[in-house]
Order: structure tokens, then C-alpha cells, then sequence
């Protein structure tokens, strides 16, 4: 430790040894978590980085929060590497993590302040249980969803019918969290019909660590102005994140000239805790969905 300054403790070689190995261990159990099937769930979203903060925090320093920041975007660096083309996961995660361990170093750096240890010894299991979700399929909240899109399209509705029949093509984002983030999206498209048996295969973009995988759905049920599809098969890289289950579309005249389209999807979503990435996947799959309907030049 070096001497203080100002009254206030700066860290010292040791505490930088320190800080360093406790990041170390982070990234040790950041590797179990994904070897052993538990890379999507709470425990390292929340349980990992309240273990983290705590013991940075406790670690006398000039600085507990500059210390704790740097040690996380550190980790956050490391499991990006070890995720490849999953990283996109860390970047939806960071503003999770950051607000995790830094609410950690708050709440100790307090409880040391006001002497109050016992404060600590009664909040941090609360904060650790929040870090158990996803561990198992029965510690789950709600994790099926739904995303449903409307757009009311300057076409009749037999246009819209033909449009629909011919299947969606590829075509450039253009939502600005999908290019933002950079989520995958498909780059070749085969199939077209609106007969129960006909399919719609999604190709993704390969990368440097693997193909991209495809996603097949199939035409379940067929009515006038309205199409169910189930999913048959999804190597995508996108499944890493949700598992898709139905998905309809639907539309109606308003008119001579407008018709009014809708998209529902059905999904499991595959990362936890609830409460963060529920919401968030929920966005992505609406954006995803009115992509879709770019896809079919209904816009």
C-alpha cells in the first residue's frame, strides 16, 4: 500500500497484483460457465460480477471504483474474445455488468464509511441470489415471448399477397440498433409460396470461426390474408440467443390503396436474468420482424 495522500489510501503494487488475480479468477469462471452450458444465464451476467466488485471493493485503494472499472471492462475484453461471434452478447451485457459491480462498490464503500460491516454480510447473498437464474431450466422467468409488428403499406392487397408469395430477398438494415450492434442477418433467402409444405430458408453470413448456419420455416397453415410458420430447423448463428417458435403474418385492406400488414413471432428467449434481457430481446425481435417485412418490399 502506498503512503496516503490527502488522507486517502492509494493502491500499491500489491493491490494491483491483487486486483489483476481477481480478474484472472473471473475469467477462469467465466470459462467453466460457458464449457459447461450456463453461458447465457444470470450467473455470469450478475452472480460473477457481484463477486467481482465485492472483493475489488473491500481492497483498500485510493480509487475502489476506478479499480473495479477497469478490472471489468478487462474481463468484458477477454470473454468477447473467448465468445468469437457471440460477443454481441457481451456488448448487450455491459451496461448489465457495469451497473452491477459499481452498485456493489457503492454499497460497500458506504458500509465502510458509516461502520456498518453487517449491512453487507445481509445485502450481497440478496445480490448474489439475483445470479441464479438461467442456472437450470425450472429457474427460469417467463422465457417464452412474443414480438408482433403492424405497418400499413401504400399497396392493395392483392399486391400484398404477391409480394408475400414471392418470399422475402435480402436487402440492407435499415434499423439502427441492427447495424448498430451489428446482429447477424440474412444473406441469402430460397423458397416462396403460401401452400401448407412450402418453406423459406434463411442463410447467415459465415465468419471467420465457422459457417453462419440457416434458419428453415415452413408454412403450417395457409388462409386467405393469413400464413403460419413453424420453424423446422435453425443452425443460425442467432440461436446461441433465442430459440424460434411460430411466427404469422397477416394482412387486410383498408382500403382500394392500403393494406395493413402484421408479423407476430413467438421465441424462447435464451438469456437471462429476465428483467434486463427480456425486454431487450423483445426490441431486437420486433426490429428483426419489421426487417422482415423490408424483406418482402413491404414498407
Amino acid at each position: 500500500m502506498s503512503e496516503p495522500e490527502n488522507g486517502r489510501l492509494r493502491p500499491g503494487r500489491a493491490n494491483w497484483i491483487l486486483a489483476g488475480l481477481i480478474g484472472l479468477f473471473g475469467v477462469v469462471v467465466f470459462g467453466f460457465a460457458v464449457r459447461s452450458g450456463r453461458a447465457d444465464s444470470a450467473l455470469l451476467f450478475v452472480g460473477l460480477p457481484v463477486l467481482l466488485a465485492a472483493a475489488l471493493a473491500l481492497t483498500p485503494a485510493r480509487s475502489s471504483h476506478g479499480r473495479v472499472f477497469l478490472t471489468t471492462t478487462v474481463c468484458l475484453l477477454l470473454a468477447s474474445v473467448l465468445l468469437q461471434e457471440g460477443a454481441i452478447c457481451v456488448a448487450l451485457a455491459a451496461p448489465l455488468v457495469y451497473a452491477v459491480v459499481h452498485g456493489v462498490t457503492a454499497l460497500l464503500n458506504y458500509c465502510r464509511r458509516v461502520d456498518r460491516a453487517s449491512y453487507a454480510v445481509v445485502v450481497l447473498p440478496l445480490l448474489l441470489a439475483g445470479g441464479i437464474e438461467g442456472t437450470s431450466a425450472d429457474l427460469r422467468v417467463v422465457p417464452e415471448q412474443s414480438a408482433e409488428v403492424v405497418r400499413r403499406v401504400a399497396l392493395p392487397a392483392d399486391q400484398v399477397a404477391a409480394r408475400v408469395a414471392e418470399g422475402p430477398r435480402p436487402v440492407a438494415a435499415r434499423s439502427i440498433p441492427l447495424r448498430l450492434l451489428g446482429v447477424p442477418l440474412p444473406r441469402q433467402v430460397s423458397g416462396s409460396g403460401l401452400t401448407v409444405g412450402d418453406r423459406w430458408v434463411f442463410a447467415y453470413h459465415g465468419t471467420s470461426h465457422g459457417p453462419g448456419g440457416h434458419l428453415v420455416a415452413e408454412v403450417e397453415r395457409a388462409e386467405p390474408g393469413r400464413l403460419g410458420f413453424r420453424f423446422v430447423e435453425d443452425t443460425s448463428i442467432t440461436g446461441r440467443w433465442l430459440t424460434w417458435r411460430h411466427a404469422e403474418l397477416s394482412w387486410h385492406a383498408v382500403d382500394a390503396r392500403n393494406t395493413e400488414v402484421r408479423v407476430t413471432v413467438s421465441y424462447r428467449r435464451g438469456l437471462d436474468p429476465s428483467w434486463y434481457f427480456g425486454p431487450l430481446q423483445d426490441g431486437l425481435v420486433h426490429e428483426g420482424a419489421a426487417h422482415l417485412l423490408d424483406m418482402m418490399a413491404l414498407t
